[in-house]
């Protein structure tokens, strides 16, 4: 196999996606502790209840969509269950598996951490760029993420 070196320009692209893929949501998951006791993983797991039907859904979707394994994510919620963030139900359809609800406790606190986050999003992220360069992050973070499998 022959290595396809990286040549200048490539490799400072490169370094500064990995910089900002380290420093970006390390920042952001700061904020976030500190503005309302949330983690990142907390946040992502009340968010994507919160807008699903009823705000339940099988721990095994939830996990493939963080790309958790199902043993990280039945960890992780059920240190949220003892905080009354999310409850479990059987799932009818995995007897292994289980549905994660999302209690009123839960609701609010993401009620209460979203301002607060979409705020500290907003001023290390969105605000330094222009509409444009917004369209065109979005495009290109979207054609690697759905060719990265």
């Amino acid at each position: 196999m022959t290595t396809r070196w990286l040549n200048d320009d490539e490799e400072r692209t490169w370094r500064a996606v990995r910089r900002l893929m380290t420093v970006l949501p390390a920042r952001v998951a700061r904020d976030l502790t500190a503005d309302s006791g949330l983690s990142a993983p907390d946040y992502e797991v009340l968010s994507t209840l919160s807008e699903k039907p009823k705000r339940r859904w099988a721990l095994k979707d939830l996990a493939a969509k963080m790309e958790w394994s199902r043993s990280r994510l039945s960890h992780h919620t059920a240190r949220m269950e003892t905080r009354g963030l999310v409850a479990r139900e059987p799932d009818a359809d995995d007897a292994r598996g289980c549905i994660l609800h999302l209690t009123e406790a839960g609701f609010e606190a993401l009620k209460e951490a979203a301002p607060r986050h979409l705020d500290s999003v907003r001023t290390r992220f969105i605000d330094h760029l222009t509409p444009a360069e917004l369209r065109t992050l979005e495009r290109v973070a979207s054609r690697v993420a759905d060719l990265a499998d």
